[in-house]
């Protein structure tokens, strides 16, 4: 029996990542007058009001509460070092596809085009109301611990990077304390399971890893 020829597993890597692996879906099909008045104007502006009012109907009638922001600044890249937020971003959107695949999340990659430990902290901090949980990615150490804790201090969803916890929990999970309908500003728990327990559980448990 012949190995593989290392040219074929080429092809079939790139052949996988050609196009990116993501895409964005809506759940509210637009087949009519009514369905773009109901998800667009003018019936969104009801559910804007009534967030406007009450912030923590964001969790309910947003995706909020199942989105993570998978951010790196391409620093520590997998064992292949700083190679660039632009060359990071197909790590992270594996990331993300093991965030949906195994915890039935939604996320989204952002790559950071700077290593200034101030500038990554107050750009996650501005976008952090688009999300339910912050997975800090391949930034390397020391400023991974830095970045994490001063953000752990300043936001009320759960935050982690994975470097720092390699030996405990593992990467390809997702914050448990995310939990739709969690009161905002309240402080969820964040526990990760390892990446064995994950794949043991694959699809058929999916249910397990979804916020509840």
């Amino acid at each position: 029996m012949t190995s593989p020829d290392p040219a074929d597993r080429d092809r079939d890597v790139f052949a996988v990542h050609e196009g990116g692996k993501l895409t964005v879906s809506s759940r509210s099909p637009i087949e009519s007058i009514e369905d773009l008045a109901l998800t667009y104007t003018p019936g969104v502006a009801t559910v804007c009001l009534a967030i406007a009012a009450d912030p923590r109907l964001a969790r309910r009638y947003t995706w909020v509460s199942r989105l993570v922001a998978v951010v790196s600044d391409g620093t520590a890249v997998l064992g292949l070092g700083n190679l660039g937020p632009v060359a990071s971003l197909p790590v992270m959107e594996g990331k993300v596809c093991l965030f949906t695949e195994l915890a039935g999340l939604s996320a989204v990659p952002i790559i950071l085009d700077t290593t200034d430990v101030n500038e990554i902290i107050e750009t996650v901090v501005r976008i952090a109301p688009s999300f339910g949980g912050i997975n800090l990615e391949d930034i390397s150490a020391p400023s991974c611990f830095e970045i994490e804790r001063r953000l752990k201090e300043r936001l009320s969803i759960p935050v982690m990077h994975t470097t720092t916890n390699t030996e405990r929990r593992s990467s390809y999970s997702r914050p448990c304390g995310m939990r739709q309908g969690s009161p905002a500003g309240s402080s969820a728990s964040c526990e990760w399971p390892s990446s064995a327990q994950a794949l043991r559980g694959s699809r058929a448990r999916r249910s397990c890893w979804r916020p509840e």
